[in-house]
């Protein structure tokens, strides 16, 4: 099995999950910006792993757009955020990112990252803040956990990452 990874991350969180991937496959490993559909085709097994961003997976349609081309091969994506992965989540996430038809080609897995304010850009650090804006505008009794969380998240990073997290998803990449 020759395998790669392809990764698209803005702040470590999917560069981190897409280094141990690569290292327990023995994978190689490219940043998404550095590699198109022509290399791919160069491999048995694709792993791509981007940023969740609302529900959208940072990057993605490197896949999508190429599910033609890239089909026969074993297709993997991965998503990280900071929310606990809760099943209805992940379906929402996958069910906005992939058609039913690329769900059939495509196995989807959400690897808990975590946030990190300082190493946003300025137009991520703006969206953010719009977001910050509009949890501290609700009355503070009626802030949900991940709310509660989030804005502490903007003064104290928090990592959630963890290599046992990627276990599923390596289980699944060995699997015939």
């Amino acid at each position: 099995m020759k395998a790669v990874v392809v990764y698209k991350s803005k702040s470590g969180f999917v560069k981190k999950y897409a280094q141990w991937i690569a290292e327990e496959l023995q994978a190689d490993i490219y940043e998404a910006s550095k590699i198109d559909v022509n290399m791919l085709m160069l491999y048995d097994t694709i792993i791509y792993g981007g940023g969740l961003y609302a529900v959208g997976i940072n990057g993605l349609k490197i896949l999508t757009k190429n599910l033609d081309k890239l089909k026969d091969k074993k297709l993997v994506a991965f998503a990280t955020g900071a929310t606990p992965s809760r099943s209805e989540d992940i379906e929402k996430v996958k069910n906005a990112n992939f058609t039913p038809e690329q769900q059939k080609y495509i196995r989807f897995f959400y690897l808990r990252g975590g946030f990190d304010y300082t190493r946003l850009k300025l137009i991520d650090k703006v969206l953010m803040n719009l977001l910050k804006l509009k949890i501290k505008s609700k009355n503070k009794n009626k802030l949900i956990p991940d709310e509660k969380g989030m804005l502490a998240a903007y003064d104290e990073p928090i990592d959630f990452t963890s290599k046992k997290n990627i276990e599923e998803l390596i289980l699944y990449v060995k699997a015939k």
